[in-house]
């Protein structure tokens, strides 16, 4: 390439060679003309080689500066800005459908330090079971008496969670549920007469349920190949009411059926749940799953026992449970997102030991509850969220449907 030294030459060279041309051309003059015609062609070439490169140039330039970059892209709300598409600038932020996805599959809130969450929910279950106490006759007339009982619950629950999070990995929430339940007992058979149809209503007023202290811990960050991970600690207190001691009693005129003086809001018994969340960003979704191990400690109680007149004291050792789940989740626009999943719970048998008595196991007190849940979020503001669910029981130890709403509000 010609220096600035070489360029400064060029038009004194091109006098010399017009003066030169004027006269005779001796061998060595012959062979500067030459070497100023070959400098003059590089020359030519290198300038237009420069205005390519910067023809190309600015087209780089007028790319980064008109580009827009694609807000349904950035990664599920990932405050680590990686994944869910091409990643956004600095100043760009995600749409609030996708960070609402990203907050509740992963339990961790938006870029406020504390959030207000309340909610309600409504829990319907309907269970007929068919007693039979007696024998066949020749194979086709039942003799005996005949028990059909049906009990429809509605659990009406009013909770409100406080989350504070503490610096990027640590959280910790407080739910305190409201509890309001309406069940209705129906049973037919009275006397071995299945026209004999008897039915009772049993309410129990709004009071306070089991409330829960949760601490989450988020050891690992979404990246290549790796998801979010959350680790997290919850402990329940028996601070709802018992169901422990509640007296059953017959109703008049029929004695299949017996009713509870008064319904419960809690288990009464300590409790404490490790579990982990997972949550990984793949666009255009978000795929969640987390699994949790319910440990319920040993209680006493005062008394134990449903007959009326009676009081047993005595010790409960609920069953422990396991509960996972999986699903997926989607943005529909910049405020709304919709999420897909499944939820089952395993639960062990539980135990009672009545005052001088050994452990005693309670049949069919083992559960397995499955859901399926839609789920939905939308953002009403910057601040304020709502997110409407609705789970479906799979199995009869699953209530019917469950429908809830809850919002939260981020400060």
């Amino acid at each position: 390439m010609p220096t600035c030294k070489h360029l400064a030459l060029l038009p004194l060279l091109a006098t010399l060679n017009t003066a030169l041309a004027a006269t005779s051309t001796p061998p060595e003059v012959q062979l500067l003309l030459d070497e100023l015609r070959t400098l003059k062609e590089r020359y030519q070439v290198q300038q237009q080689a420069l205005k390519v490169l910067e023809q190309r140039l600015r087209q780089i330039e007028e790319r980064d500066t008109s580009a827009v970059p694609s807000q349904v892209a950035q990664a599920g709300a990932n405050k680590s800005g990686s994944g869910y598409g091409a990643q956004l600038k600095e100043n760009a932020e995600p749409p609030s459908s996708v960070e609402n996805i990203y907050q509740e599959a992963s339990g961790f809130f938006g870029s406020g330090t504390f959030s207000i969450e309340p909610g309600l929910t409504y829990s319907h279950y309907d269970s007929r079971q068919l007693f039979l106490n007696g024998f066949l006759a020749l194979d086709a007339i039942f003799l005996g008496n005949l028990g059909v009982d049906q009990i429809n619950a509605d659990t009406f629950t009013f909770d409100l969670t406080a989350r504070y999070n503490w610096g990027t990995r640590w959280q910790v929430d407080v739910n305190a549920p409201w509890i309001y339940r309406e069940t209705t007992y129906q049973s037919a058979g009275a006397g071995g007469s299945t026209a004999e149809i008897s039915e009772a209503k049993v309410n129990g007023d709004g009071r306070l349920g089991d409330v829960n202290v949760g601490l989450s811990y988020k050891f690992l960050d979404e990246g290549p190949g790796k998801p979010d991970a959350v680790v997290s600690l919850r402990v329940k207190a028996p601070t709802g009411v018992e169901p422990y001691g509640i007296k059953l009693d017959a109703v008049p005129g029929n004695n299949n059926l017996n009713i509870p003086e008064d319904l419960p809001t809690g288990n009464g018994v300590w409790s404490i749940t490790p579990g982990i969340a997972l949550v990984k960003t793949l666009d255009p979704a978000v795929v969640f799953g987390n699994l949790s191990y319910t440990y319920n400690m040993e209680e006493s109680f005062s008394d134990i026992s449903p007959q009326r007149g009676v009081k047993v004291p005595g010790k409960v050792q609920l069953g422990n449970w396991f509960q996972f789940g999986a699903g997926v989740a989607f943005a529909l626009n910049e405020r709304a997102s919709m999420s897909m999943s499944f939820t089952e719970l395993i639960s062990q048998s539980s135990k009672v030991k009545p005052a001088g008595q050994s452990w005693q196991t309670v049949i069919g007190s083992d559960a397995n509850a499955a859901y399926f849940n839609i789920g939905m979020t939308y953002a009403v503001n910057s601040d304020l969220t709502a997110v409407p669910n609705l789970s479906i029981g799979l199995t009869p130890d699953a209530p019917d449907f469950s429908f809830s709403i809850k919002f939260p509000y981020y400060f």
